[in-house]
């Protein structure tokens, strides 16, 4: 299987919504057509080892991240007061 090629504007997308607390990895899959392996595998090489071991700790285990462990109330992939992204471009840049 070939892996997917992202522009660098892609991957620091990626990465920043894998950092973000409640946004689900559901919500990186509708986006970028990624599973969540692959978001790991993209947060492995593209960060510092201590920062890769830092989010796994944060992630493992917290529902916020899965949407299956959600409540069903729970049906969007943003919090309603993050400021809006438009064309998955990184708005720090």
């Amino acid at each position: 299987m070939k892996k997917k090629q992202f522009r660098i504007e892609e991957v620091d997308r990626i990465i920043e919504m894998a950092w973000e607390d409640r946004t689900p990895f559901d919500a990186i899959l509708l986006q970028f057509g990624i599973k969540e392996q692959e978001v790991i595998t993209i947060m492995r090489t593209n960060l510092k080892p201590s920062s890769f071991r830092l989010w796994r700790a944060r992630v493992q285990g917290r529902k916020t991240k899965h949407s299956k462990q959600r409540g069903d109330d729970v049906n969007r992939f943003k919090c309603s007061r993050q400021r809006g992204i438009s064309n998955n471009k990184v708005s720090k840049r």
